[in-house]
């Protein structure tokens, strides 16, 4: 299944990238966490990936991926306690209901939006490990299939 996760996350990389520059797989250092973050449409998911990963697929629903690594040599997989909301410019929030995927060497935190089309979210996203506590802040823009 780690196989098929990851050809999701590279296409919907790809396909981001392609879609607006600004978009797709991204990271940030935050202190001893290197914290890697993507935001997409759930239409981007085949049906059986979506299911068993309990993911509803639809138009107006994205998938936020958020993967915490030690910013160390090697960037072994951590896991994390992460919580987080997502507002849009008016400034509507939604509480950010994180799952945690194990596969692997690989660890995952999924957590789904619903959005209407050219939305954007501001996402704050608050990650525990261990003694450390980080924010992560980023911004997309999600478009109706």
């Amino acid at each position: 299944m780690k196989n098929y996760f990851l050809a999701l996350i590279l296409l919907a990389t790809s396909v981001c990238v392609h879609a607006n520059s600004t978009q797709g797989g991204q990271f940030k250092n935050l202190g001893p966490l290197q914290v890697h973050y993507i935001a997409f449409p759930s239409t981007f998911t085949q049906p059986t990936i979506a299911k068993a990963y309990g993911l509803e697929r639809s138009n107006y629903k994205g998938i936020i991926n958020i993967s915490v690594l030690a910013n160390k040599r090697g960037n072994p997989a951590l896991k994390a306690n992460l919580t987080g909301e997502a507002r849009n410019l008016l400034g509507s929030k939604q509480t950010l209901e994180f799952k945690e995927v194990i596969d692997g060497d690989a660890i995952y935190y999924l957590a789904q939006v619903d959005y209407r089309n050219e939305e954007v979210y501001r996402f704050k996203i608050n990650i525990n490990q261990g003694n450390t506590y980080q924010v992560l802040n980023f911004q997309q823009k999600f478009y109706v299939d």
